[in-house]
């Protein structure tokens, strides 16, 4: 028998659409509690959103590559870091939950003295809007001779599609201020948050 609260919210019905959410953001949980850990985070398939007031990111690489998922394939922009700094990190997502209306979760972490840090950082993204500056850019380089940045894994196949040889761009550093960008996927070797801070409401919430 299902439980049932005061108003008729089936809460096991809840519970089981939010899950995969929240599974992304309990990970974040642990690596904040235990200093840094890896950590992967893709939303069930569904698209998040990210802000940051400022990136500053090492060893630089972009290329284009094809997200392999429950609900299909995805075209991105890839863009993968050695090591980031971030300020004033943001991330949302907003999960439609049968009979009761749109949930949204909120990730905050990275506001007070102490940036985020990441390293092997892979972002995996459709929409992206910041200001940019590069250090010593190389364009149209090949995506399987990136020296600067973190190329490709293979052991993301069949996860992640991309071309061999096909055009990438990567540079020594880079520094993205007023970042917005739509994602589908992210991963980290290690991802350590301060100042986390975790929020779950009703309605649509989202960083912008």
């Amino acid at each position: 028998m299902e439980s049932v609260a005061r108003g008729g919210t089936r809460w096991k019905r809840f519970a089981v659409v939010m899950v995969p959410s929240v599974a992304a953001t309990a990970a974040i949980g642990v690596a904040l509690s235990q200093g840094a850990l890896a950590a992967s985070f893709s939303v069930s398939g569904q698209q998040f959103k990210v802000t940051a007031k400022e990136l500053k990111g090492k060893g630089f690489v972009q290329y284009g590559a094809m997200d392999v998922g429950k609900s299909g394939k995805h075209p991105v922009a890839v863009v993968g870091l050695d090591s980031a700094e971030i300020t004033k990190l943001c991330q949302s997502v907003v999960v439609p939950v049968p009979l009761f209306g749109n949930v949204s979760m909120t990730l905050k972490a990275g506001g007070g003295g102490d940036p985020v840090e990441a390293k092997k950082l892979f972002i995996d993204a459709d929409d992206l809007r910041a200001n940019a500056t590069f250090t010593n850019v190389d364009i149209g380089v090949s995506v399987d001779r990136t020296t600067k940045g973190p190329g490709p894994n293979p052991q993301d196949k069949p996860k992640k599609q991309y071309v061999p040889d096909s055009f990438a761009q990567q540079a020594d550093e880079v520094l993205f201020t007023d970042v917005e960008q739509r994602a589908w996927a992210t991963s980290a070797g290690t991802f350590k948050l301060s100042g986390l801070h975790m929020s779950v409401k009703k309605g649509k919430h989202e960083c912008y």
